[in-house]
């Protein structure tokens, strides 16, 4: 019996209470559901050529490949895979400059932004790096001349 008490002892306590476990975020798939409060949401999956959109379909809400020039977006899903946008220092860019929200998905979360802009012709500044604590919002500016940004967490970035 002693054995027994001493085993039991050794077990982790989420093994004999239960613990809430988060599973991976699931990575959108161009035709696959979205959630109706994702809807005008877009996310550009690792290795797609093109963004996906949450959009109204035949059937349902789906995610739905961006095949036109779109104007930037306003609200941005990052699963977990890092996602690179443009900023109005290059044509055609995704993410408009001002304030910006990034909020995670899941309790124990984090929202990281890196941002690399625009200082002369050719010239980019150095990286600059933006993260939240665990489970908390991140706000941040992007600046006017932004080049790129770099999204990586599963966050819903919102800008306004």
């Amino acid at each position: 019996m002693h054995r027994i008490a001493l085993a039991a002892a050794a077990l982790p306590t989420a093994l004999l209470f239960g613990a809430t476990a988060w599973a991976d975020p699931i990575t959108p798939q161009s035709d696959t559901p979205c959630a109706p409060d994702l809807s005008g949401v877009m996310t550009w999956p690792q290795n797609d050529a093109l963004p996906l959109v949450c959009a109204d379909a035949p059937g349902g809400r789906q995610w739905q490949r961006v095949t036109t020039p779109q104007p930037p977006n306003d609200r941005w899903l990052s699963t977990g895979p890092a996602v690179t946008l443009h900023g109005e220092g290059q044509r055609n860019p995704n993410v408009e400059s001002g304030n910006w929200t990034a909020t995670p998905q899941d309790p124990a979360g984090r929202c990281r932004a890196e941002q690399r802009v625009v200082v002369s012709p050719g010239v980019l500044g150095t990286p600059t790096v933006s993260e939240s604590a665990p489970g908390q919002p991140l706000s941040f500016q992007v600046p006017p001349r932004l080049f790129t940004i770099i999204l990586s967490g599963n966050c819903l970035w919102a800008h306004g």
